[in-house]
């Protein structure tokens, strides 16, 4: 247990390290937000990955194999079905926009309350992400050092607070290739494989296991058709994913490296199921599925490779709530704050001081809410079904409007709220009617009260 306990803590400070580093690097508003926008293709690639997959990609998927078998992997393919697509459709074209932001897009065709709007929507959606992060962090933590859930949550997520603090983008980038590297040998190459094992291998799996277990629609078919209408639309709009689109140094790089990163996400969900699967038939009787990857790394890891493996979970985990908490402050500097305060040019230190005041507001609510998978569906539902249809009208539609976008906003918001609060916070219902409330409500609205002058393009 020492041996795995200083692994860990090894692993904490080298990620402080890299936040100094970070600090020292990060001299312009440009390297805080945005890396400079010069990332080569193979840090692209790995800091795009492990943004996408944190602790419902992670904890999750191992978590649904466990309770549905193989088509447990479809929530991470999701994720990657929905990078691969954004890769190959909408780069090339955001990037020659040279913006900081992507509801900065709703600027250049409505008016600036759109973005206003637009911004204070997407910074709920990756405030809720980064919780969802923070608290798989502390789910970790608890167990590891036995400590209370809350203590848990301010330690793992005030590592995470400090590092994105001190060097912004430039310190989740070079955290993030060693953390990608970590991610790959920890869990693909040590905790799947040896957990495989542990059940006696695959043969023994497919007797033990229900055959359901070893089919892809076993999940069922309304599940996968939301996970593909939440998280895989919800990866054309996310501030966190396109904030690392903007660190590419060029359009090539950013279009291969985020089909690569997709491509590695549905690889990524594969195990987690498998993983969930296979614990299944060592650990039949856990009540948590969020328990599940705990459980099955003190059950079939000898010690150091246990702490080789917790390591590597916290460096996906991390990830993702460090992408999230610098796109949330992102988003209120340079759309909100901006827009209230009128101040377009602000300095480095406003940068750092909204990132902080964020980081602690994201580790208060993970302290309230206890629950990934819910926390992650509210947050998607909430960024696809309110946003989706008024950023691709804004893209793709000349006909959209101002009073169209903000009608579709708020009618879906209702909708959302109205339908979360009757059939519960994760029913696919909630997703349908949103997203149908939002098309419907933008299509007639742009129609009958088009604008009758070009907004004013802003950056």
């Amino acid at each position: 247990m020492v041996i795995d306990l200083s692994l860990i803590g090894l692993y904490l400070l080298l990620v402080l390290g890299v936040g100094w580093l970070g600090w020292k690097r990060a001299k312009t508003r440009d390297d805080y937000a945005v890396a400079g926008r010069r990332l080569a293709p193979l840090m692209f690639t790995g800091t795009m990955a492990t943004t996408v997959l944190g602790g419902a990609a992670t904890m999750g998927s191992m978590g649904l194999g466990y309770q549905y078998g193989i088509s447990g992997l479809w929530l991470a393919t999701s994720l990657g079905m929905g990078l691969i697509g954004l890769s190959l459709f909408l780069v090339t074209p955001m990037l020659k926009l040279n913006l900081h932001t992507v509801t900065q897009v709703l600027a250049l065709r409505y008016r600036p309350r759109v973005r206003f709007l637009g911004a204070a929507i997407m910074m709920v959606y990756d405030l809720m992400v980064a919780v969802t992060s923070i608290i798989a962090i502390g789910s970790i933590i608890e167990v590891l050092l036995g400590i209370p859930f809350l203590y848990a949550i301010w330690i793992g997520g005030g590592v995470v607070v400090i590092y994105v603090f001190l060097g912004g983008m430039w310190s989740l980038t070079m955290t993030d290739i060693f953390q990608f590297i970590m991610m790959t040998v920890g869990l693909l190459f040590i905790l799947m494989p040896a957990s495989i094992i542990h059940a006696g291998g695959w043969q023994n799996m497919q007797d033990i296991l229900p055959e359901g277990f070893f089919s892809l629609n076993n999940i069922g078919l309304p599940n996968i058709v939301t996970y593909f209408l939440i998280y895989c639309l919800g990866m054309f709009i996310g501030q966190d994913v396109w904030q690392r689109m903007f660190t590419a140094r060029s359009a090539g790089v950013a279009r291969w490296g985020g089909f690569v990163a997709g491509v590695y996400c549905i690889v990524w969900g594969v195990m987690g199921a498998v993983i969930g699967m296979s614990c299944r038939v060592f650990l039949p009787d856990i009540g948590n599925p969020d328990a599940v990857f705990m459980s099955a790394v003190q059950t079939v890891l000898p010690v150091g490779l246990r702490g080789i493996v917790i390591a590597a979970s916290l460096a996906a985990l991390m990830s993702t709530a460090s992408a999230c908490m610098m796109a949330t402050s992102t988003l209120f500097v340079y759309d909100i704050y901006a827009a209230l305060f009128k101040k377009e040019k602000c300095s480095i230190k406003t940068d750092r001081y909204a990132t902080l005041a964020f980081g602690f507001t994201i580790l208060i609510i993970a302290s309230l809410i206890g629950d990934v998978i819910t926390a992650l569906t509210v947050a998607y539902t909430i960024l696809v079904g309110v946003l989706l249809v008024p950023l691709i009208g804004a893209i793709c539609w000349q006909r959209s409007s101002t009073t169209g976008a903000i009608s579709a906003m708020v009618s879906s918001a209702i909708i959302i709220i109205y339908f979360m609060a009757r059939y519960g916070m994760q029913a696919n219902s909630v997703t349908y009617y949103g997203l149908l409330a939002n098309l419907v409500t933008f299509v007639t609205i742009s129609l009958l009260w088009p604008d009758f002058r070009t907004p004013t393009p802003q950056n």
